[in-house]
């Protein structure tokens, strides 16, 4: 997607081999007419899926999902990282680790909200090594929930997380992908 390989060169700032900060426009502060734009593009992409429910994590996957659930009109239901009082019991669970962070998670989504009668699109901000993604998998087969494709903003292709999703035969849609990060700056794939 052109326009987000744009936003990405003029306000993404790298930083050493892997990390790339968005903060401008996606992980911090929201850019609402871009996110709307994602959304719609991730619609498009799936429409065909026959999709009953959007899946991401807590916290910068949550603006893309709703914007794509707006699109698709349905709901969105996103993974907690942190252990709430009013969530204790009924809960699909799966460890995901962040390098990003250096933190591992235990992320959590209520019984309630996820069952075997979804088709599920999971939608997050990145996909690096894939573990995110993997993690909202393991929930959806604990749901029975069907995985109907992922959607991701920003691919940094230079990991694995693509080929790993791929082998498990999931369809992976990036609207941005990232060949590299050379001298400061990053170079895309040309698709």
């Amino acid at each position: 997607m052109k326009l987000l390989e744009e936003r990405i060169l003029k306000d993404g700032i790298v930083l050493g081999d892997n990390v790339l900060k968005v903060d401008n426009f996606l992980n911090h502060q929201i850019d609402p007419v871009l996110m709307q734009q994602l959304g719609d593009e991730f619609a498009r992409y799936f429409a065909d899926k026959k999709i009953t429910k959007i899946l991401t994590v807590e916290t910068s996957g949550i603006v893309p999902a709703v914007f794509t659930g707006l699109a698709l009109g349905v709901k969105v239901v996103f993974a907690r990282k942190q252990k709430s009082l009013t969530m204790k019991d009924n809960l699909y669970s799966a460890t995901v680790y962040s390098f990003t962070k250096d933190v591992t998670n235990e992320i959590t989504i209520s019984k309630q909200y996820l069952d075997e009668n979804d088709s599920v699109l999971i939608i997050d901000d990145f996909l690096a090594n894939g573990q995110a993604t993997n993690g909202l998998m393991e929930i959806c087969k604990q749901a029975g929930a069907e995985i109907a494709g992922v959607g991701i903003v920003i691919e940094k292709s230079f990991q694995k997380g693509r080929k790993i999703l791929e082998e498990q035969g999931m369809d992976v849609y990036s609207l941005a992908r990232i060949k590299a990060f050379e001298n400061g700056t990053v170079q895309f794939i040309e698709e």
